[in-house]
């Protein structure tokens, strides 16, 4: 690949073109914002200019009910060798294109399955989809040809293709990312209206569960309506788990001891049933999950004081799976959370103890 025109320069478009200059490939942006492909170039994603001809790969980073009429335009026009969508759907481009009369041949729908609750040009980065999979959902008619272009653009975004069929795909991540969108927003709606005291109460939990509240709701507006099916579906079945826990909470009010042992129950079976399926998201290099022992170490919010850590357990010859932090509210403190091989722990307690650092048990 020499030479791609990437259309919508966003957060996916942009890391696209970084991904793609930074290993020598020609990129032109365009965008129905001037400002964006200007700032898109700036970062050093590609140039603004159009391109004087045909060009390898034709990179849609648009709304998925706007991938199959811009596409077939371009088509029409025979402005590259291959097109593809990076659309969060599939189903909807694919059939789109094929009612407008677009070639499937030339065409293949994809999913680059990484992201940020940031959005626009100046969230993007070069690395986005480094190790991330990318989703490729070929028809009987895409050409060869074309399958490998788009296999390159995947190999110099550093990303894992993965073939699915495109509503196996859309079914896929009704439950894995538009639902979860849904559910942070609802219980971050919520907050609105809380009194402050809780407010200053929140823990990392809240943090974690509304972390992708923050997201730009109409991207998510666009990729809602492209799916619509799937997601009322799933959320369907939430909202009968839901009315169980409620069921169940309300009986731990109940004077009636059997009725209270039931909604214990109930409200045990759901924390299990949680427990099972958090267990089979797959973990670090797309694995199972392991059991990590977790090291506790108070922080205070002075600049270098986190490089100290880091720097003190890499002294420790352990090496660090996971890291988390928690912030303690209206304080200059925090605690972080160093996950480690279970046989490691003991060992990194013992080290961070001698060059100063406190354990929280």
């Amino acid at each position: 690949m020499r030479s791609a025109l990437v259309l919508g320069t966003g957060l996916i478009g942009t890391s696209i073109a970084l991904a793609l200059s930074g290993r020598g490939v020609r990129v032109h942006l365009a965008d129905r914002d001037p400002d964006q492909p200007r700032t898109a170039a700036a970062l050093g994603a590609g140039t603004e200019e159009p391109p004087g001809g045909p060009v390898d790969l034709v990179v849609a980073a648009v709304p998925p009910a706007d991938a199959a009429g811009t596409l077939v335009a371009l088509q029409r026009r025979g402005a590259a060798r291959g097109y593809i969508d990076v659309a969060s759907v599939k189903g909807g481009p694919r059939r789109g294109l094929t009612a407008l009369g677009g070639d499937l041949t030339s065409y293949l729908g994809t999913h680059p399955m990484a992201g940020s609750e940031r959005s626009g040009p100046l969230a993007a980065t070069a690395d986005l989809f480094e190790g991330r999979p990318w989703v490729l959902t070929p028809t009987p008619e895409t050409d060869t040809e074309v399958l490998n272009l788009v296999l390159e653009l995947v190999s110099l975004c550093r990303a894992v293709p993965v073939v699915m069929d495109a509503d196996a795909h859309d079914r896929a991540v009704a439950l894995v990312s538009h639902t979860p969108q849904l559910v942070s927003s609802l219980l971050a709606a919520r907050l609105e209206a809380a009194d402050e005291s809780a407010l200053r109460r929140s823990g990392q939990g809240i943090r974690d569960v509304t972390r992708i509240a923050a997201s730009e709701p109409r991207m998510w507006v666009d990729v809602l309506s492209a799916n619509p099916g799937p997601v009322a579906d799933i959320l369907c079945e939430f909202a009968a788990d839901l009315d169980e826990t409620v069921r169940s909470l309300r009986a731990l009010e109940s004077a009636d001891e059997e009725k209270r042992a039931g909604g214990a129950a109930g409200v045990e079976a759901v924390l299990r049933q949680g427990n099972a399926g958090r267990e089979r998201v797959p973990g670090k290099h797309g694995t199972a999950p392991k059991a990590y022992e977790t090291v506790r170490v108070p922080i205070t919010d002075r600049p270098g004081e986190l490089a100290r850590l880091f720097a003190d357990a890499g002294l420790a010859g352990v090496n660090v799976e996971d890291v988390r932090i928690e912030h303690a509210t209206g304080q200059q403190a925090g605690l972080v959370q160093l996950m480690v091989e279970p046989a490691s722990a003991p060992g990194l307690t013992a080290s961070l103890r001698e060059r100063g650092w406190s354990i929280r048990q």
